[in-house]
């Protein structure tokens, strides 16, 4: 018999200096059909959030200086004081509270949206003492009143009072007020709020056209997501002085146009 003999494998190839494999990398750009559905998607979601969960407003005037300023823009949680359902295990969901600031349709033109904090819930009963609120008896505390100087009026700081004594007030809720006062005190009727703006003095409120109902509440503002630098017409101007001015500077032009130390401050 043939005794097995052993062959030697070839040699493996010397690949030290052969150019390595190019790997060509395709870019997929995506079908106009794609891009569409894609913005849809967008334009969707954001008219959903816009429409039931936040909704964007901006302050107009100075009636809840110096919480929210002229030019602040908020976000405002329109799901807050919903009735609970099924999605009460995401979304919170409570009573207006005093003290919140709220969002609702202005009762005397119902397409406008105004903004004041709640002061007192049904069945309290308010009376307001040179400016001092008292809820149920008791005066209360607010760190975020503010007291400008602006004129005497009793009607505004004596509330309520039983003397038409300013044109503002409107009639209807002059007629309607006296039902609703008892000892000197306003009752606050059920599913209605009493609210006021933080700056006293300059904030046409309740004082002056009644309760807000349960229904025209829209939301509570959360957070200020962006401010513009406005001028109050209730702030004291600064008198002259000698400091040298760089007014025409584009750098603090742009510096200046918005109140950046603002952005993202939770509203309280």
């Amino acid at each position: 018999m043939n005794e097995p003999q052993m062959v030697e494998a070839p040699p493996a190839p010397d690949t030290t200096n052969q150019p390595a494999t190019l790997y060509k990398h395709h870019i997929v750009y995506p079908s106009v059909l794609d891009t569409a559905r894609s913005l849809l998607s967008v334009i969707v979601i954001a008219l959903f959030v816009l429409t039931f969960i936040v909704q964007p407003f901006r302050i107009p005037s100075e009636s809840m200086e110096r919480t929210l300023l002229v030019g602040d823009f908020l976000l405002v949680n329109k799901t807050i004081y919903a009735p609970p359902g099924i999605w009460k295990w995401l979304l919170p969901y409570r009573q207006i509270q005093r003290g919140d600031i709220v969002v609702f349709h202005f009762p005397l033109d119902p397409p406008d949206h105004v903004v004041k904090r709640v002061i007192a819930v049904p069945g309290d009963r308010v009376h307001l003492h040179d400016g001092q609120v008292y809820i149920n008896g008791q005066p209360i505390t607010e760190p975020y009143a503010v007291y400008e100087t602006s004129y005497s009026d009793n009607f505004r700081d004596q509330f309520p009072t039983m003397l038409y004594t300013d044109p503002g007030v409107d009639t209807g809720w002059w007629a309607e007020m006296h039902h609703d006062v008892q000892q000197g005190e306003l009752i606050v009727p059920p599913n209605h709020y009493f609210v006021l703006g933080d700056n006293r003095n300059h904030s046409r409120d309740s004082r002056y056209w009644g309760f807000v109902p349960g229904p025209n509440v829209v939301g509570r503002p959360f957070i200020i997501y962006f401010s513009i630098r406005k001028p109050s017409t209730t702030d004291v101007p600064d008198l002259p002085g000698d400091r040298l001015g760089h007014d025409k500077d584009p750098v603090n032009s742009v510096v200046d146009f918005a109140r950046w130390d603002r952005m993202f401050r939770i509203v309280r």
